[in-house]
């Protein structure tokens, strides 16, 4: 009798799909729980705005954010060039706050401060 090559890889896929149904039930019966903890996470993010926004990198920040549509350098791509632009500082901020045409945007994801200095930092690229 010949032992079957295959058998070993049945038995490995079986585990695995019986490991992961279990951990998905694990899962279900935590979810309350961790949604509780994310819940409390929030609270303590929005009463340190003052600090988030001295801990703000606007440079971090459009290198995270903005060069998938801006470019690496900010030069442009399918968004418009961000070096030498005409518009005020209160322009800007409202397009980063509202969007505008296919821009995102960003008031709901950082504060007025830290888009202002996003603002400042955008209008000090040449």
């Amino acid at each position: 009798m010949k032992n079957n090559p295959v058998v070993p890889y049945i038995l490995i896929f079986a585990l695995g799909l019986g490991l992961i149904f279990f951990m998905s039930l694990y899962g279900i019966e935590q979810k309350k729980e961790i949604a509780a903890s994310n819940e409390e996470g929030k609270t303590e993010e929005t009463t340190d705005d003052a600090a988030a926004s001295e801990d703000f990198d606007p440079e971090g920040f459009a290198q995270g954010k903005c060069i998938g549509c801006h470019g690496g350098d900010l030069a442009g791509g399918i968004g418009p060039n961000l070096h030498g632009l005409k518009e005020s500082k209160e322009e800007i901020h409202a397009i980063i706050k509202n969007g505008e045409g296919q821009m995102p945007a960003f008031g709901g994801q950082i504060s007025d401060e830290q888009i202002d200095q996003l603002s400042e930092y955008i209008l000090s690229l040449k």
